[in-house]
């Protein structure tokens, strides 16, 4: 029996009636037609599928469509504004924090958290904070300086990681993400 689900993803209500062992990355790309959060593992273990959920990140892989309702969640297509690159995008883009791509959705929404709780990270911090994000082409470096790069880029602008958009509601359902 399908249930009636409710919530923001990106900015835009959307309303469906799912089945309740859908999973929340499924419904993100299945239902809304947003690809840009990726499926790797569905164990939590590499992060690919990793959105804010209520101004947290979490890994959706992990969390059931059902258990999101009520909730407001970002995925990397909500970033650009206006055409304007968001300072994570801008980051991975000029300090060459992808290769393959697989992992950098997930990795710009960790990297969002760990900015949100420390606008002036240190390298270890970052480290310490992307460790449950895997990428299996960069060796992490040029990560690590996309969201140096990001850091500066939001202070000097007087803004913060995580777009008010993303919501800061109840935490709900289960959850990974740092």
């Amino acid at each position: 029996m399908k249930k009636p689900i409710t919530m923001t993803v990106n900015g835009v209500q959307y309303q469906h009636e799912v089945e309740p062992r859908l999973l929340l990355v499924y419904y993100l790309r299945e239902v809304l037609g947003l690809t840009g959060t990726h499926i790797g593992c569905d164990t939590t273990s590499c992060g690919a599928c990793t959105v804010i959920m209520n101004g947290l990140a979490v890994k959706s892989c992990t969390i059931l469509a059902v258990q999101a309702d009520g909730s407001t969640i970002l995925t990397v297509e909500g970033l650009a504004k206006d055409g304007k690159l968001h300072p994570i995008q801008e980051g991975f883009w000029e300090e060459h924090g992808l290769q393959c791509g697989f992992c950098t959705p997930g990795m710009m929404l960790t990297a969002l958290q760990i900015l949100e709780r420390n606008a002036d990270p240190s390298e270890e911090e970052i480290r310490h904070g992307l460790d449950g994000n895997l990428c299996r082409c960069t060796g992490y470096q040029h990560i690590v300086n996309s969201i140096l790069y990001a850091s500066r880029k939001l202070r000097e602008e007087g803004v913060r990681a995580i777009p008010e958009t993303a919501g800061k509601g109840r935490a709900g359902g289960a959850g990974g993400g740092r």
